[in-house]
């Protein structure tokens, strides 16, 4: 089974950490953006650009992730499909996204979109990525190659 990570790469935060961990484990990497993502130099790592439109880059990540991937995103529609489609997912700040909960994650998400909505005083409200995300991050994307 090929194994590859897939990075959601327009607004991710970790693509350098990701591309370590890739390396170390001889992993193939796919960097899906709209554009303006710096090449990387390492053989290990493909960018795929996709055209500019809203979610040309989930689409495109959702139609090409399997069984033995990865998929690093924070986009919780996209996580919900690839997951559905046999991927594992792990967001930014470490969290692994299943089929135990992605549905929730979903749910919430929606709730809070619409909560959002009602109020238009109830804006942003995550908190901060930070060092202990990332750190985190390296750590689960690790124990998650090695699982698979």
């Amino acid at each position: 089974m090929s194994r590859r990570i897939f990075i959601d790469a327009d607004a991710c935060p970790v693509k350098a950490e990701a591309e370590r961990v890739a390396t170390r484990h001889g992993v193939r990497m796919v960097l899906v953006s709209n554009g303006g993502i710096r090449p990387s130099q390492n053989p290990l790592v493909e960018s795929v650009f996709v055209a500019a439109g809203p979610d040309e880059a989930d689409k495109w990540i959702a139609e090409a992730c399997g069984p033995g991937d990865v998929v690093v995103t924070g986009d919780i529609p996209l996580a919900a499909k690839c997951v559905a489609a046999g991927a594992w997912v792990v967001k930014h700040n470490g969290d692994e996204l299943t089929a135990a909960n992605v549905g929730m994650a979903l749910a919430t998400r929606d709730l809070m979109a619409d909560l959002r909505s009602a109020d238009p005083f109830r804006q942003g409200g995550g908190k901060m990525f930070g060092k202990a995300d990332r750190s985190r991050f390296l750590d689960v994307l690790d124990r998650v190659l090695r699982r698979i």
